[in-house]
C-alpha cells in the first residue's frame, strides 16, 4: 500500500476504522461495510461470481477485497449473505445466483432439544463455514493494514434459520420458555464461529441479529435479547458491531447498554435522534440508504446523505445494510469521496 493514498491522510485504513469504532480521533471519517457491498459490477471486475463466491475461499477473498481495492473502503468484509451458518444447523440450501442471495429451504428444528443434535465441532466443520474462515486467513495475509470485518449471525437470526421465521415468532408468544432455551443453545454457535473468525484474522465481528422493529416489539426485544447480547459480547472479547435492520430508535437505549462497540443502523432512523440516544456509549455506522440512494440515485445523492450523517456525528459512513447487487460502483466510490471532501482532502 502506497503512503499516503491521498495527501493529508495519515492513518492506515485499519487504524482509521478501529479508532472511529471506539469513538477516537481520525484523519477523516472512515467508510466501512459491516454487511455486503458485493455487486455484479464488482463480480465482473474480479471474476468472482455468486454463488461460487459464497463457497470458494479464493473467490470469496477476491470479491470481498474489491470493496477496498476498487471502491476505496477502509474495510474488507467477506460474508455476503445471512446464510453461511444455515447448513451447519442442518438446513438445506438454495445458493442463489449473481442477482439473488442464498436462502435456506428447510428448517429442521421444532423444539429446543432438536438443537442438541448439532455439536459445535460438527457445526464449525461445515463447508460454508470453513470456506469463510479460509477466506479471512487469505485476506489477513494480503491486507495487514486494512480492517477485516468478520460476520456471524446472532442467536435470534439463527432461530429464524433453524425454526423458520414465522414459526419462531409464533413460538415467542405460545412458548417463550422454549425460545429462551433455544436462544441459550444457539448463542454457543454464534460465539464459537466468531471466535474462530478472530483467530483467522478478523479485526472486528459484525453480528446481525434481526430483531427488527418490523417483526419484534420493543417489549419482546427487552424480554429476550439484551442480557443475551451482553453475554455474547463479553465472551467473544473482540470488537463487535451489532446490525439490526429497520426502525430501531425504540430499542436503541437497550442496544447502547449491551456492551457493543458500534451499532449499524438503518436510514429509517433519524441520525440526529439516534446519535442523541447513543451518545458516547456506542459508536454508530451507516447513513446511506440502499434502495433509493445507492441503487437509484446519483453520486451527488450519495454524498448528500453522507454529509447529513457526518454532520449528525455518525462515526463511520456505510451503506445501511447489504446492498442490492445492481448498485453501481460509482455510487460506492462516492461515499469515500464524500469522506475526503468532509475532511477537506479533495
Amino acid at each position: 500500500m502506497s503512503f499516503p493514498r491521498v495527501k493529508g491522510e495519515w492513518m492506515t485504513p485499519k487504524r482509521r476504522f478501529l479508532s472511529a469504532l471506539f469513538g477516537g480521533r481520525v484523519d477523516r471519517i472512515p467508510v466501512g461495510n459491516p454487511t455486503s457491498i458485493a455487486t455484479v459490477e464488482l463480480m465482473e471486475a474480479t471474476g468472482a461470481f455468486f454463488p461460487e463466491a459464497h463457497l470458494v475461499p479464493t473467490l470469496i477473498a477476491d470479491l470481498a477485497a474489491a470493496g477496498h481495492e476498487i471502491c476505496g473502503f477502509d474495510t474488507i468484509m467477506p460474508y455476503f449473505s445471512v446464510q453461511i451458518e444455515a447448513p451447519g444447523l442442518g438446513c438445506e440450501m438454495d445458493w442463489g445466483d449473481k442477482h439473488q442471495m442464498p436462502d435456506c429451504t428447510t428448517h429442521p428444528f421444532t423444539k429446543a432439544e432438536d438443537i442438541d443434535a448439532i455439536t459445535i465441532e460438527k457445526f464449525l466443520d461445515t463447508y460454508s463455514i470453513q470456506s469463510l474462515l479460509e477466506a479471512i486467513r487469505i485476506l489477513r495475509k494480503r491486507y495487514p493494514d486494512v480492517a477485516i470485518v468478520g460476520k456471524v449471525m446472532g442467536p435470534w437470526t439463527l432461530g429464524y434459520h433453524g425454526f423458520g421465521v414465522q414459526n419462531w415468532l409464533i413460538q415467542t408468544k405460545l412458548n417463550p420458555e422454549m425460545i429462551r432455551q433455544a436462544l441459550n443453545k444457539l448463542k454457543e454457535f454464534t460465539i464459537a464461529f466468531a471466535v474462530e473468525q478472530v483467530k483467522a484474522g478478523a479485526d472486528v465481528i459484525c453480528m446481525p441479529d434481526h430483531a427488527t422493529g418490523d417483526l419484534v416489539s420493543p417489549k419482546m426485544y427487552r424480554e429476550f435479547l439484551p442480557h443475551l447480547h451482553q453475554e455474547i459480547t463479553y465472551r467473544i472479547g473482540a470488537p463487535i458491531i451489532l446490525h439490526i435492520c429497520g426502525y430501531t430508535i425504540n430499542r436503541l437505549e437497550d442496544i447502547a447498554n449491551s456492551y457493543f462497540d458500534c451499532f449499524h443502523y438503518d436510514t429509517k432512523n433519524d441520525p440526529v435522534e439516534a446519535k442523541a440516544i447513543a451518545g458516547k456509549r456506542i459508536s454508530l455506522i451507516g447513513g446511506i440508504n440502499d434502495p433509493q440512494t445507492l441503487l437509484q440515485g446519483t453520486p451527488e445523492d450519495v454524498k448528500r446523505e453522507a454529509f447529513i450523517a457526518a454532520k449528525a456525528g455518525i462515526e463511520i459512513l456505510a451503506p445501511e445494510c447489504a446492498i442490492p447487487t445492481a448498485v453501481p460502483i460509482a455510487n460506492l466510490k462516492a461515499i469515500v469521496e464524500a469522506s475526503r471532501e468532509i475532511a477537506g482532502l479533495l
